[in-house]
């Protein structure tokens, strides 16, 4: 039998039909794994038999919730391939996607209504989707789309007979798009299942555990912990989006044992969090990632009894490529930790060379879980993966021991007086001054260096001045990598990652320059 991973949920409700499959917080939804491979099946059914054929793409536009879930492993199961599109998108970002990837099918939400419409309403130069299909009240469905539980309940429940599987494609996620014009990320179900034996075989992650997925899933970042966690016969409790207060309830009233939260999401927790009020107890530990961790953070959260395991990973790797391993969390905290278990990693210099402990180079990861290649793009896979090896355009440094630090984008590098400086330090530094909430620092043009770091601040406290963060830096690092210049802002962009939009900061601050 081919791996399919739709499979994953026919599997699990065989071994373990009563066991919680998937609970969503905002609608009180919760599903065994018999309920949810037959409403997998339903969608299976009902996207076949209205015309789907293996290696039709499918769209969704859905908020995190059973219905994303459903759609997924139903369409994984009869070899439809999933194009989940970020609903932060405008009109014509989405009909971008949508015409590249070629969708015929679109599943989405009645929250977005009004934006389908109008995707609806450009005809074949907007979309090639011919069929629509609108999940909420039936009495909020447009008149050109079918009722996502009207098709449920006319398909039948039982297993697809299905040849698809291995090499074929199983979902074209679409990078953020912050340099140009989005790819699509191409996996099969092949890369996908690596990705997932390669993250469970090394994170602390167990059979029962119940994962609380509060990313969207429409980024690599919620969908690899979502197969992950399926995959071992936990639960995955699902939060329609990230809300800081609330997700410390949640951790309480589900007994949430895992998730994965990004730096700034952390950010964000620490001011509502009330050890009187919120139990914890059953949280072993937090996955972070999407950019480095600083360790000011990782220690707040350990004095709290919240370990943080920094973990490094893409869209084009399916999610893994590196993890601190549990017990080097705190003793190593700043470090993103080895490659994963099926992974392979190396940082080179320039000319393609390992580079010498604590040098700076690029990430290169390679494992079987690497990304096919970008849909429609093959000059750009090949200048992604290269002899198997994934071209991160991360900057990374390796110690003694074999330990991964991420400094930054290779793009987002500072280049000041010949010396190369790795924004990520600094903010490190400046995150360590009480009253800054969040710092993201730039390079602007220097007549004396040809550029110097400014930080753009959020402030906590009012209180904190220009002067104040300078002199904070001053000692902790080297005179070349001092930022020369502050700005303070109200919110740092970012895309629905966490990641700073730095290609924003510096179009905002190009009147900025420093002697």
């Amino acid at each position: 039998m081919r791996n399919n991973i739709g499979r994953f949920i026919t599997k699990r409700a065989h071994l373990n039909p009563t066991t919680e499959a998937i609970v969503d917080i905002s609608s009180g939804n919760r599903q065994t794994y018999t309920e949810l491979n037959l409403r997998c099946n339903r969608v299976a059914n009902a996207l076949t038999d209205g015309g789907l054929a293996k290696g039709d793409r499918v769209a969704t536009l859905l908020m995190n919730g059973p219905e994303f879930v459903e759609t997924f492993f139903g369409a994984a199961k009869v070899g439809g391939v999933i194009v989940a599109l970020n609903w932060r998108l405008v009109a014509d970002e989405l009909s971008f996607i949508l015409n590249d990837a070629g969708a015929n099918t679109m599943v989405f939400g009645s929250a977005f209504n009004e934006i389908v419409t109008e995707l609806h309403s450009r005809g074949t130069d907007g979309t090639q989707v011919t069929r629509w299909i609108h999940v909420g009240d039936q009495n909020d469905c447009p008149d050109f789309a079918d009722s996502f539980e009207t098709l449920l309940a006319a398909a039948p429940d039982t297993e697809p007979d299905s040849d698809a599987g291995d090499d074929d494609l199983l979902f074209i996620m679409y990078t953020s798009g912050t340099t140009g014009l989005p790819k699509g990320a191409m996996h099969s179900h092949n890369t996908a299942l690596w990705s997932v034996v390669t993250s469970n075989t090394t994170a602390d992650t167990r059979y029962n555990d119940r994962y609380l997925i509060c990313l969207p899933l429409f980024h690599v970042g919620a969908l690899n912990p979502l197969l992950s966690i399926t995959n071992l016969g936990g639960t995955a409790v699902i939060m329609s989006e990230f809300n800081p207060t609330k997700i410390w309830e949640v951790f309480g009233e589900e007994r949430i044992t895992v998730t994965l939260a990004v730096p700034a999401m952390l950010q964000f927790m620490l001011l509502t969090f009330d050890a009187a009020a919120h139990d914890i107890s059953s949280l072993r530990w937090i996955m972070s990632g999407a950019s480095p961790v600083p360790e000011t953070l990782i220690r707040t959260y350990d004095e709290m009894g919240i370990e943080i395991h920094q973990v490094y990973g893409l869209t084009e790797t399916c999610g893994p490529a590196c993890l601190i391993a549990p017990d080097d969390a705190i003793a190593r905290a700043g470090s993103t930790g080895k490659a994963f278990f099926f992974t392979d990693v190396r940082v080179v210099n320039e000319e393609g060379n390992d580079c010498a402990p604590n040098e700076p180079g690029e990430v290169l990861v390679a494992g079987p879980h690497i990304m096919l290649g970008y849909w429609n793009r093959p000059e750009a896979t090949a200048e992604a993966v290269v002899d198997g090896w994934l071209m991160t355009g991360d900057v990374a440094i390796v110690d003694e021991d074999g330990f991964v630090y991420i400094q930054d984008r290779v793009k987002d590098m500072i280049i000041s007086g010949g010396e190369n400086v790795y924004p990520a330090e600094i903010e490190n530094v400046i995150l360590g001054l009480d009253g800054v909430t969040e710092v993201a620092v730039i390079g602007v043009p220097s007549e004396k260096w040809g550029e110097s770091p400014l930080a753009v601040v959020v402030r906590g406290d009012q209180a904190v001045t220009a002067d104040a963060v300078l002199s904070h830096c001053d000692g902790k690092l080297a005179r070349f990598k001092q930022p020369q210049a502050v700005e303070f802002i109200d919110v740092i962009p970012r895309n629905p990652t966490g990641k700073v939009l730095k290609r924003v900061l510096r179009d905002q601050y190009t009147a900025v320059t420093v002697d």
